[in-house]
C-alpha cells in the first residue's frame, strides 16, 4: 500500500470522488501544510495556521496508478484557482499536492509542464503546490466521510 495526499478546496467533495476510484482503500480528510501543530477545523478556518484541507489516502498500486489518482485530482478542481475553489476563498482551499517519494513528485511536475506547454487550462497560470508530504493531521470525525453521511452535495466536481 502506498500514500498519497491532494488538496483541490473543500475537502468534503475531494474525498468523495477518491472514494469512487477502484484500488483507494482508505481515505482520511485532515490538514497538511500549516505551522499549528494538530489544528481544528475551526483553527484553520479562522484562525492563520497555513494548512491545507486535503485527503490523505491508501491506495493499492497493483489497483490503482499514481497518475490515475493524479487525473482524479486535476480533473475535480481548477488548479489556476489561488487559494480559492468557487465559492470557498482563504488559503485552506489552495491547490497543492504533498508527495511521499520523488516519483510522486516527479509525475506531479511533469504533469504541469504538460499542461502549461500546450496551454490548458485557458492557458491561465496553474498555482498547484507540488512539496514534499509534511505532518497529517486528521479532522474531526464528523467530517470524515462527511458526503455519505450527511447526503449534502459540495461543488467539487465529481469525475466520475
Amino acid at each position: 500500500m502506498e500514500k498519497a495526499t491532494f488538496g483541490a478546496g473543500c475537502f468534503w467533495g475531494v474525498e468523495a470522488a477518491f472514494l469512487q476510484v477502484p484500488g483507494v482503500v482508505e481515505t482520511a480528510v485532515g490538514f497538511m501544510g500549516g505551522r499549528t501543530p494538530n489544528p481544528s477545523y475551526k483553527q484553520v478556518c479562522y484562525e492563520d495556521t497555513g494548512h491545507a484541507e486535503v485527503v490523505h489516502l491508501t491506495y493499492d498500486p497493483a489497483k490503482v496508478k499514481y497518475d490515475q489518482l493524479l487525473e482524479v485530482f486535476w480533473s475535480s478542481h481548477d488548479p489556476t484557482q489561488l487559494n480559492r475553489q468557487g465559492p470557498d476563498v482563504g488559503d485552506q482551499y489552495r491547490s497543492g499536492i504533498w508527495t511521499t517519494n520523488e516519483t510522486q513528485q516527479r509525475e506531479a511536475e511533469k504533469f504541469i509542464a504538460e499542461q502549461t506547454e500546450k496551454k490548458a487550462f485557458g492557458g491561465r497560470k496553474i498555482v498547484t503546490q507540488v512539496e514534499p508530504a509534511k505532518t497529517f493531521f486528521p479532522a474531526e470525525d464528523y467530517h470524515q466521510d462527511y458526503i455519505a453521511k450527511t447526503g449534502r452535495a459540495c461543488h467539487v466536481k465529481n469525475p466520475w
